[in-house]
């Protein structure tokens, strides 16, 4: 048999061209199969530094467990061949890139949108873990979308396989992203396989809806420590349904996790797309707002008055933040902010926006993490609104800078008295 590693015709089937990427061990080629002729990827590994490396029993690995799980829904292997000093693995060729690149471009997915790929990305996991394979690297950098916008689950170069011989049934190697390994991993007492992937389906679900990961620190012993605690928030445009299953996906204890079987009966999972989605206090607030400007009820009035701010008894945590009323419209507002936020010194970047208000995150880390910045809504009559600004997160002096020598002056303009409510609940 022909060594092809620099091109030609691979046992007289497979005809390689191009090269579709490099990786630690070979390049991954586009190649045509000539008995089926259709379009495949070979990957060509060099034996020699497979085994200076020590990982020809991850290659082997790797191999078996791909043979194991054929399924929709995981990059298929059609064949593997070897010479003196190659190893070939033909293999799906899939044409639409990483799903990370599409959150990326996209900012985020729309619920139903994340919904379906998550739909698929548990098909393949569940079938995986069925046939006794565990991914372990699971993350949106190994999520494939094909030319019908399917995902395919890629990579199994880091998978296990179970043990049988083994008596408690746990893995006890260090692998994984950090971002997206779980707690028990991290604690190195042997952790459960299909456990640690199922956080890493939350980790994935979180990102799609949020745009940027649940767990982010600019320090990894930190960020370690957040996974360890479960210490995230989801974001205020993310539904109650889907903050419900991310909480049971990203539960530190793997013993109370939610297992795939549970998730899979849950009833956000199952939302078809004819069905209304479930919407979250903000959206419900950009609806009304959108057809016909709610007036501010009694309870409303009360709350938002000094003296008798009710929201205390009703928020975990106390925050800060301004209040004014303005003639203009919502859109008017959003515009502004969106001006403000892209010209202030703060760097802060707009990752939601909409009639019912505006989310805003600088890109710097501050003091504390980065500042956050909630705006929202209310109608008080049919031509004013009452624009409610709070800080979501960072730092308080950092904040109130922002308030005093960017936000307020930029806001002036529209603001219907020129003096605006502090709060502190």
């Amino acid at each position: 048999m022909e060594d092809c590693g620099g091109g030609g015709v691979l046992q007289g089937r497979y005809e390689l061209g191009r090269v579709l990427g490099r990786g630690s061990f070979g390049k991954v080629h586009l190649a045509r199969d000539l008995c089926a002729g259709r379009s495949v990827a070979v990957k060509v590994v060099d034996k020699a530094t497979v085994v200076r490396a020590g990982m020809m029993d991850h290659l082997k690995r790797e191999i078996s467990a791909m043979r194991m799980v054929r399924h929709p829904n995981v990059v298929a292997l059609h064949e593997v061949m070897a010479t003196r000093s190659k190893i070939y693995l033909a293999m799906e060729l899939v044409r639409g890139g990483e799903l990370f690149a599409r959150v990326a471009g996209a900012g985020r997915l729309s619920e139903s949108a994340a919904r379906r790929y998550f739909r698929q990305l548990i098909s393949a996991v569940d079938f995986c873990h069925r046939r006794g394979v565990y991914h372990r690297d699971l993350k949106l950098e190994n999520l494939l979308l094909d030319e019908n916008d399917d995902l395919k689950v890629a990579d199994f170069g880091l998978s296990a396989l179970a043990d049988p011989a083994r008596t408690d049934r746990l893995l006890h190697t260090l692998c994984g992203t950090p971002a997206y390994v779980a707690p028990e991993v991290l604690f190195q007492r042997g952790y459960d396989g299909a456990k640690t992937d199922v956080w890493a389906c939350g980790v994935i679900l979180f990102v799609l809806l949020a745009g940027f990961l649940p767990f982010r620190d600019d320090n990894i012993m930190a960020m370690y420590k957040k996974i360890c605690r479960g210490d995230f928030q989801c974001p205020p445009w993310i539904s109650p349904g889907a903050r419900r299953i991310i909480v049971k996906l990203l539960d530190p204890n793997p013993n109370t996790r939610i297992t795939l079987t549970k998730l899979m009966e849950s009833s956000w999972f199952n939302k078809s797309a004819s069905q209304k989605p479930e919407q979250s206090k903000e959206e419900q607030i950009a609806a009304h707002l959108a057809e016909e400007p709610e007036k501010l009820n009694a309870f409303h009035l009360i709350s938002f008055s000094e003296g008798f701010n009710l929201s205390p008894l009703f928020e975990g945590a106390r925050k800060e933040g301004m209040r004014f009323t303005t003639k203009e419209p919502a859109s008017s507002v959003v515009s502004k902010l969106e001006s403000v936020a892209a010209s202030t010194s703060w760097k802060l970047r707009v990752t939601k926006s909409g009639a019912g208000g505006v989310w805003m995150e600088g890109e710097d880390k501050g003091r504390t993490g980065r500042l956050a910045i909630a705006a929202q809504f209310f109608a008080l009559a049919e031509s004013v609104l009452v624009v409610e600004v709070r800080k979501d997160d960072g730092d308080t002096v950092e904040y109130q800078k922002f308030c005093a020598y960017e936000l307020r002056p930029a806001l002036k303009d529209i603001m219907w008295s020129p003096n605006c409510q502090p709060i502190t609940a």
